[in-house]
């Protein structure tokens, strides 16, 4: 057990030393106070627009039925806009405001637009070279020479790996809360949000649609997003240890991880998409009770289909690193 920490902690060390994670946050302090800019022109000037949050809302609802109305609008588009012209007309019959501005609710947004895409990307570019890196570099045949079991290498880098994830997720949740606070005010985890909305067809089912303060709200969606990113740094490592070169691995992870992105917005007519890992990612869309992009897809069917991938990529991982002849 000393010796998995020792090498828990070498492997820590070495990610650390490789500055990404230091670089990432870098790119957060940037992109981050991009989009608090934007959205606080957005709040600026639907405020100068409208002196109350319901006539905003209103008219969201009424630019998207006008909409709906054209012919040049794709079906499956207009069945989205149907079913939120529904949850924005829940809300307003409610009296709730759907998008109060703060720093909490800027933090929600900001996660459910960024895990299907911005975080897999960083998670990435520090999971994507744990094994094909030392390869490149040689140090992966003075770490096996050393006399400890092969698996415990490989579960020491998975918790490497683990631990940077969730510090990512928490680095991202707490520079976005307290960047747009600055300007949006650090109020709102109080904020109830209702969740819950069922999805039948074109129509929205509020059977059992309840509130939730934002502060749950924001508990569940972080697990979901931490959820989403460790599935993609497990397969990350399953590539890295398939493939010797570090530029292909990367290329690998990334081209699935953006096909998915494409896919999810377009293949509503190939079904067997929905077995891809990367069309199930956006597992907080379903706490919104937005439409999954391909029909037969549920909250619980993302979960199992990302549950799968990420166990096949553990068996894959260890059954070749503990067997593959690396040190030639």
């Amino acid at each position: 057990m000393h010796k998995l920490l020792l090498l828990i902690e070498n492997e820590t060390l070495k990610m650390w030393k490789k500055r990404r994670f230091l670089v990432i946050v870098l790119v957060l302090l940037v992109i981050i106070p991009m989009f608090t800019y934007a959205q606080l022109t957005v709040a600026q000037n639907n405020k100068d627009k409208f002196a109350d949050w319901r006539n905003e809302v209103l008219q969201q609802i009424t630019d998207m039925q006008n909409r709906l109305s054209s012919n040049r609008i794709p079906e499956e588009w207009k069945k989205q806009q149907r079913i939120a012209v529904q949850q924005l007309q829940y809300y307003l019959d409610h009296d709730v405001n759907p998008s109060s501005p703060n720093g909490v609710t800027f933090t929600r947004e900001f996660m459910n637009n960024a895990v299907g895409l911005f975080i897999p990307l960083l998670v990435l570019t520090i999971g994507s070279d744990l094994v094909s890196g030392e390869r490149g570099t040689g140090t992966i045949k003075m770490l096996l020479t050393k006399p400890v079991r092969r698996w415990k290498v490989l579960f020491s880098k998975l918790a490497a790996l683990t631990l940077y994830v969730s510090l990512l997720v928490g680095v991202m949740v707490l520079l976005c809360y307290l960047i747009s606070g600055m300007f949006f005010g650090y109020g709102g985890w109080g904020l109830p949000i209702f969740t819950g909305f069922t999805i039948n067809g074109s129509e929205v089912d509020t059977s059992f649609v309840h509130i939730v303060p934002q502060w749950l709200y924001m508990l569940m969606q972080t697990g979901l997003v931490w959820l989403s990113a460790m599935t993609v740094a497990i397969l990350a490592l399953m590539v890295s240890v398939l493939v010797r070169s570090t530029a292909a691995s990367m290329v690998i992870m990334m081209a699935s991880v953006i096909a998915g992105t494409i896919l999810s917005s377009m293949s509503s007519s190939w079904e067997n998409a929905k077995y891809l890992f990367a069309v199930n990612l956006n597992l907080p869309t379903y706490l919104e009770g937005s439409p999954p992009p391909i029909e037969g897809m549920s909250f619980s069917f993302s979960l199992i289909v990302l549950a799968i991938w990420a166990i096949a990529g553990l068996i894959v991982s260890f059954s070749v690193f503990t067997k593959q002849d690396i040190l030639n």
